[in-house]
C-alpha cells in the first residue's frame, strides 16, 4: 500500500545539488556589469571551491541548506581606457547570512593591475559597488534552488506523478491566468482563508526622526543598509521594491518623521503567493534618540519566528551596520548605599518609635517615685496640749 502523502513529506530527505548551484552561480554572477564614471566593471569567472549545497525537506517544508566560498575574477577599464583586473574571495555565502542574517558577507579583494590614480578610482568603485550587485543575487538563489529541485522531495498524491514542484512566481500567475478563462465571472474563485498573527519589534537609535524616516523611504539612501538595489517613490499608492526584490509592497500612508504604513510581502516560497501583511512604521523622538517600533499584522501563522528574525537582521542589524547606534534599555539596580539608606530610615523609625515608648515609662516611673512615698506615710495625730 503507498504511504499517505502527508505521511510521506513529514520525513526528513535531503538532496545535494552542488554541481547545479556551480552552473548557477556561474550563470548568474558573470552577467553583472556595473557602469560609472570611473569606467566599467564585469566578473569573468566564478569558482565554488570549498562547501555544498543541499535542498531538504521536513515536516512537509522545504529548506535550503548550503553553505560555499565563492572565489570571483573581475576586469574592466578605467574612464581613460587602461585594463583593470583583480580577484575577489567571499569566504561564506550560505542560508544563515543570506535569509536568517546572522552575519555580514566579508569581501576580501585584490587588484592585479598596478597603482594609478584611475586604477585605484576604479578599485575604490568596484568595492562600492559590486556588493550590491552581488547580494541580490545571492538573494534570488533559494527560489531558485527550490523552483528547480523542490519537485524531486515533495510526493504528490497523483500517482502519475513523482514530485510536486514548488510553483515559481510566473507559473502562479499563468495559473491565475488559466483559471480565469474558465470560472465565470459572476462566480468569482474565493481566495483561501490564512490564519495570520502580529510580530512587533522595537529598537531604539541615536538618531533624529526625520533621517531615520528618510533612511526607510529614500530610494537612494535604502541601500546604504538594505545593502541592495531599492524601488522607492516615497509616495502613497505607489510601490516599492527593497533588498534586491526580496521585499515588495505598496505605500498605503507616509507622515514625515512620524509614521510608515505599507502593504508587505515576503518573496519567498515560505511566503503565501498574492498575501499582503501591513507594516506600520512609527518613530517617537525623544531629546537624544527615536524608538523605532516595526509592526508587522497579519503574518502567516508559523512564520513569527522567522519574520522577527528577519526584521531584527535586515532592518535593525542593517542600520547598524552603517553606525546608527542602538541604544540598549538599562535598568539602574538598587545599589548598596540605597539599600543602607532605607534600612537605617527603617531603623530610624523603629528608634524613634521604641525612644519615646521608653520615656513615657520613664516619665511614668519618675512620677511614681516621688509620689508613692507620700501616699505611704501614716496620718499626724494631732495631740491636745498639756494641762
Amino acid at each position: 500500500m503507498a504511504m499517505p502523502t502527508s505521511t510521506a513529506n513529514w520525513h526528513w530527505k535531503n538532496k545535494n545539488v552542488t554541481s547545479w548551484a556551480k552552473e548557477w552561480f556561474q550563470r548568474e554572477l558573470t552577467a553583472i556589469v556595473i557602469e560609472g564614471t570611473e569606467g566599467n566593471v564585469a566578473i569573468s569567472s566564478v569558482r565554488i571551491d570549498e562547501g555544498d549545497v543541499e535542498l531538504g525537506q521536513r515536516k512537509s517544508k522545504l529548506i535550503t541548506i548550503y553553505d560555499i566560498q565563492i572565489r570571483i575574477d573581475w576586469q574592466g577599464a578605467t574612464s581613460d581606457g587602461t585594463d583593470v583586473t583583480g580577484k575577489l574571495s567571499i569566504p561564506e555565502v550560505s542560508h544563515e547570512i543570506t535569509l536568517d542574517k546572522l552575519s555580514d558577507y566579508v569581501y576580501n579583494w585584490t587588484l592585479d593591475t598596478t597603482s594609478s590614480p584611475a586604477v585605484n578610482a576604479l578599485f575604490t568603485f568596484v568595492k562600492t559597488r559590486l556588493p550590491a550587485a552581488l547580494e541580490a543575487k545571492f538573494a534570488e538563489f533559494p527560489a531558485a534552488l527550490i523552483d528547480t529541485h523542490g519537485k524531486d522531495l515533495t510526493v504528490s498524491g497523483d500517482p502519475s506523478r513523482t514530485g510536486t514542484p514548488a510553483p515559481s512566481i510566473d507559473a502562479v500567475a499563468a495559473t491565475a491566468a488559466s483559471a480565469s478563462t474558465t470560472v465565470p465571472k459572476s462566480a468569482p474563485v474565493k481566495q483561501s482563508q490564512i490564519n495570520t498573527s502580529s510580530v512587533v519589534k522595537e529598537a531604539t537609535f541615536m538618531a533624529a526622526a526625520d533621517d531615520l524616516f528618510g533612511l526607510f523611504t529614500d530610494e537612494r539612501r535604502i541601500p546604504s543598509w538594505t545593502r541592495a538595489p531599492a524601488q522607492s517613490a516615497a509616495q502613497a499608492d505607489t510601490e516599492y521594491s527593497l533588498f534586491g526584490g526580496g521585499v515588495k509592497g505598496k505605500y498605503v500612508s507616509l507622515t514625515p518623521g512620524k509614521e510608515i504604513v505599507q502593504t508587505w510581502a515576503l518573496q519567498s516560497p515560505t511566503w503565501p503567493s498574492e498575501h499582503f501583511a501591513i507594516l506600520t512604521t512609527t518613530f517617537e523622538q525623544s531629546s537624544d534618540s527615536t524608538k523605532v517600533r516595526f509592526t508587522l499584522d497579519g503574518v502567516p501563522k508559523g512564520m513569527e519566528d522567522e519574520i522577527t528574525r528577519n526584521l531584527e537582521g535586515y532592518y535593525i542589524h542593517g542600520l547598524k551596520s552603517i553606525g546608527y547606534v542602538q541604544v540598549i534599555p538599562y535598568t539602574r539596580p538598587l545599589s548598596s548605599s540605597t539599600r543602607s539608606r532605607t534600612g537605617t530610615s527603617s531603623k530610624s523609625t523603629s528608634s524613634a518609635s521604641s525612644a519615646a515608648t521608653a520615656l513615657g515609662i520613664a516619665v511614668i516611673v519618675l512620677v511614681a517615685a516621688f509620689t508613692i512615698p507620700y501616699l505611704s506615710v501614716s496620718p499626724i495625730t494631732l495631740r491636745s496640749p498639756a494641762k
